[in-house]
C-alpha cells in the first residue's frame, strides 16, 4: 500500500484547523516533459524547501517535485513546536558520539532555531510565531529529572534560556493536575507548521525554483547525472536531494531500513474564550514526558490544539477525534465533553536513536530524514545543510551524518510489527507512572 494515498484525497490538504485557516498557494502545475537542472529536490516540506530555497538563491538551477501539495506532508500538520536541541537528549549525545561531536550538534540544533526565525522574518512569513515550549513531567521524580536536563544544558553549553518550574509554578502555567513541575524554554517556539511551509514555498518560487505539484517520483536512476522519473516526465539532474519523509517509499531502500513511518494524531477543540485559561495561562506550548508524548498548544483563536496518539499500521483510525480525545481528557478531565471541530492525522519518519537520518546514499545523492517529532527547526537546518553539501561546504552535513544510524530490525518487512510491541510495552509503562 503507498503511503501517499493511504488517508488522503489526491492533491488535497487534510480538513485540518491549519488547513483552514491557511494562507493557500495557487496550485504549480505538474512537470509535463522531461526536464534538466542542476539539483532535482523530491519532496516539498520544511526539507526540500528549504534546500531548494537555499540552493536557489545561491545560483543553482533547481526542480522540485512533489506528489500532493507542498506542506502536504508532516510539515503541515505537525504540532508547531520549534524546540531546542536535538531529539536526542544531550547528556545521551555524548554518551554516544563524544564530547566534541555533542558539542557541535548542541551547536547545529540551536542554528535550526536561528534559520526558522531568520526565515520567517526575512521572507514575512505570516505563521504565528510565538516564544516558550514548556516541559512538563507526570512525578516528581521527573520533575527532578527535567531539571537536572536544564542544569545540565546551563553548565556545559551555556544556555541560559531556561525557566524552572516546581509543581506549583507548573500549575500556574498550566492548571492540569497531571503535571508536577518542569521548565519553560523561551528559547524555543511554536508557529502554525503549514503557513510556515507555504511562505518557504513562496520564497523559494521567488528565488526561481521551478516547483511542479502532483508529480509523484516513481524511480531514480542512479548516474552522472541522475534521472528522476515521474509518470509524466523525467528530470535529468547533476545532484539529487531525498526530502520524503515518512513518505520515501520505496524510493531508496538504504534510507527506508532506518526511518519507519507512523502515523501521529491531532485535535482542534471548538473556541474556548474565557475557558482557555484553564488549560494554558500564557500563550505557549507544552509537551511532556510520556513515552508516547502529548503536545499542546492554543490556536491564534482560542482553541486547544492537542496531539497525542500513534498508529504503526497504513490507515489512520476511522475516529481520529475519538483517538485523541482519550489522552486529551486524561490530561484535562474537565474538557470530556467539549466539541471537537477538526481532527487529522499525519504520517513522519522515526529512527531507532530518534536523530535524524542524514546521508549521502550516493555520489550524488544526498538525503535527510527521521526527524522522529522534531522536525520545524531540524528538517529546515537539515535543507540547508545538504545546499551547503553540494556546495562543497559539509562540515554541518558530515556532523550529523556521522551519528550511528542503525537500521530497524528486519528491515521494513519486520519493523512495524516490532515497533508495535515496543510500543504497546510503552504506553504500559506510561499508564502504569513506571
Amino acid at each position: 500500500m503507498n503511503l501517499l494515498y493511504s488517508n488522503d484525497r489526491k492533491a488535497e490538504y487534510p480538513p485540518s484547523w491549519y488547513a483552514a485557516t491557511a494562507h493557500v498557494l495557487d496550485r504549480f502545475a505538474t512537470l509535463q516533459c522531461d526536464a534538466k537542472a542542476d539539483v532535482c529536490v523530491v519532496g516539498g516540506g520544511y526539507t526540500g524547501l528549504s534546500a531548494a530555497l537555499h540552493l536557489a538563491e545561491a545560483g543553482f538551477d533547481v526542480v522540485l517535485l512533489e506528489a500532493h501539495r507542498v506542506g502536504f506532508g508532516a510539515s503541515g500538520r505537525n504540532g508547531g513546536q520549534l524546540g531546542s536541541a536535538q531529539r536526542m537528549d544531550q547528556e545521551d549525545l555524548e554518551r554516544l558520539v563524544g564530547d566534541d561531536d555533542a558539542a557541535k550538534l548542541w551547536d547545529l540544533a540551536e542554528d535550526a532555531k536561528d534559520l526558522v526565525k531568520s526565515l520567517i522574518a526575512k521572507h514575512q512569513i505570516d505563521c504565528d510565531l510565538k516564544p516558550g515550549v514548556a516541559g512538563l513531567g507526570l512525578s516528581a521524580s521527573e520533575q527532578r529529572e527535567l531539571h537536572d536536563h536544564a542544569a545540565h544544558l546551563s553548565e556545559r553549553y551555556g544556555y541560559d534560556q531556561i525557566e524552572l518550574l516546581d509543581e506549583d509554578a507548573a500549575h500556574a502555567l498550566c492548571p492540569s493536575p497531571t503535571y508536577k513541575g518542569g521548565y519553560l524554554d523561551m528559547g524555543a517556539a511554536h508557529l502554525h507548521p503549514l503557513n510556515y511551509a507555504l511562505g518557504l514555498a513562496r520564497a523559494a518560487a521567488k528565488a526561481g525554483v521551478r516547483i511542479h505539484e502532483s508529480c509523484e517520483v516513481t524511480g531514480i536512476d542512479e548516474g552522472q547525472p541522475a534521472r528522476v522519473q515521474t509518470v509524466t516526465g523525467t528530470v535529468a539532474a547533476d545532484h539529487v536531494i531525498l526530502a520524503c519523509n515518512g513518505y520515501l517509499g520505496g524510493l531508496n531502500r538504504k534510507v527506508a531500513a532506518r526511518v519507519m513511518p507512523i502515523n501521529n494524531f491531532i485535535a482542534a477543540t471548538e473556541p474556548l474564550g474565557a475557558d482557555a485559561t484553564q488549560v494554558l495561562t500564557r500563550d505557549v506550548a507544552v509537551a511532556d514526558t510520556k513515552f508516547v508524548v502529548n503536545y499542546f498548544r492554543l490556536s491564534a483563536d482560542g482553541r486547544l490544539l492537542f496531539g497525542g496518539g500513534e498508529s504503526y499500521g497504513y490507515r489512520f483510525p476511522s475516529d481520529i477525534a475519538a483517538k485523541v480525545r482519550k489522552p486529551m481528557t486524561e490530561i484535562f478531565p474537565h474538557l470530556h465533553d467539549v466539541r471537537i471541530d477538526y481532527a487529522w492525522g499525519g504520517t513522519l519518519g522515526i529512527t531507532m536513536r530518534r536523530m535524524p537520518y542524514v546521508a549521502r546514499v550516493a555520489p550524488n545523492i544526498l538525503s535527510a530524514s527521521g526527524y522522529s517529532g522534531h522536525g520545524v527547526g531540524t528538517a529546515t537546518h537539515a535543507g540547508q545543510l545538504m545546499a551547503l553539501a553540494i556546495q562543497g561546504q559539509a562540515e554541518g552535513f558530515d556532523t550529523l551524518a556521522r551519528v550511528p544510524a542503525v537500521p530497524f530490525p528486519g528491515g521494513p518487512a519486520l519493523r512495524s510489527p516490532l515497533l508495535v510491541l515496543a510500543m504497546t510495552w510503552f504506553a504500559l509503562r506510561d499508564r502504569l507512572g513506571i
